[in-house]
């Protein structure tokens, strides 16, 4: 087994990975993908190997996960047994991902798993928040009576209509019985992205709510006893390959710890489509940070003329501003959430109280 070579960690950037984690954190207890979007990145963007960065990632998350997941089942929003199914089809994916992680580590080295990840990042995020914009914009559209009412997809619809004997499951937040089938490869597809990125949120929360026909609020929930489930197994799969940097890890998971808290107790103040808005705002905020290191891998690997020094480090400096942003967006949007809904529910009850008192 090849080793990797962990990065130094000094003062600096200890402190750097504990506010990374309570920002990624926050937006973990927020919309429930684990807030791996912006913490693999972040530690690649300070020297960790994709492979590492991914699997420490991994390794971090599964202790944060049952913690906000214990949190937001306080709220009733999770769905235990849902949760646990799919995770159990994830590990599937889990590991077979990490083979494919693995096969580009051997053949590539190092750099390979730089590439692999940040081409992953960039087609998953333009699919997924683009996709999660555009719904954002047709909600926001809505009134509060009208996001209320809004119904099923087609797709929902039909999968909660599918009756296979032998295989059915009842999910009380689908408010119906579901076939398992159905549940495989939603597990399997989260499974695989988790182990590429990190983030299996963005098959298994999107697919909840639109295959399976899950609120939104209680998807991203749910999502959380998935990624323990699969954050569980990953670490032991990565950590067989020395791939899990375990001191990166317990920073990001300190600070992370105290993060989602706030994210988790902000989705009791919002909305469906306040949560879309934050998952989209920071894909694809991340998604052009990707962008400028793709050049340096590929001159590194022959596959184009290297870049000149100075050039690389301009697009690494690019890269790292917009991380930064998408940073600041995410700690911004969920705050600002969570801030702009204890007001509005401050009111509603300050009115509340006077028509008590005028009766």
């Amino acid at each position: 087994m090849e080793l990797f070579n962990f990065i130094e960690l000094d003062i600096t950037t200890s402190i750097i990975l504990i506010l990374v984690g309570f920002v990624g954190g926050m937006v973990s207890g927020f919309i429930g993908s684990g807030g791996a979007f912006v913490l693999t990145p972040a530690m690649m963007t300070l020297g960790a190997p994709g492979m590492v960065a991914v699997a420490t990632n991994i390794c971090h998350k599964f202790p944060k996960a049952l913690v906000g997941a214990v949190k937001r089942n306080k709220y009733g929003q999770v769905d235990v047994k849902l949760g646990l199914v799919l995770g159990l089809f994830a590990e599937a994916g889990v590991l077979f991902g990490k083979h494919v992680m693995t096969d580009i580590k051997h053949a590539f080295g190092a750099v390979g798993t730089d590439l692999y990840v940040s081409v992953m990042f960039i087609i998953t995020l333009a699919i997924v928040g683009t996709f999660v914009f555009k719904d954002y914009r047709k909600l926001k559209n809505m009134s509060d009576e009208e996001q209320d009412n809004v119904g099923l997809t087609k797709l929902a619809k039909w999968v909660q209509s599918v009756r296979i004997p032998g295989t059915m499951i009842y999910s009380h937040a689908a408010k119906s019985e579901l076939s398992v089938l159905f549940l495989v490869p939603i597990g399997f597809a989260t499974g695989f992205l988790a182990s590429a990125i990190a983030v299996g949120g963005f098959v298994g929360v999107p697919a909840m709510i639109y295959i399976l026909g899950v609120p939104a609020i209680m998807a991203s929930a749910t999502e959380l006893v998935i990624a323990f489930v699969m954050g569980l197994g990953g670490t032991i799969f990565y950590g067989l390959e020395g791939a899990v940097d375990i001191r990166m890890a317990m920073l990001i998971l300190f600070g992370s710890l105290f993060g989602i808290q706030i994210g988790a107790i902000g989705t009791t103040y919002v909305k469906d489509y306040q949560v879309k808005f934050t998952m989209a705002v920071i894909m694809l905020t991340v998604l052009f940070s990707r962008f400028f290191y793709i050049p340096g891998y590929l001159g590194k690997m022959g596959m184009m003329e290297p870049l000149a020094a100075d050039t690389q480090q301009i697009l690494k400096w690019i890269g790292d501003g917009v991380l930064f942003l998408a940073l600041f967006l995410g700690a911004y949007t969920v705050i600002a959430a969570l801030l702009k809904g204890m007001k509005e529910h401050k009111a509603r009850q300050a009115v509340s109280a006077r028509n008590t008192m005028s009766d």
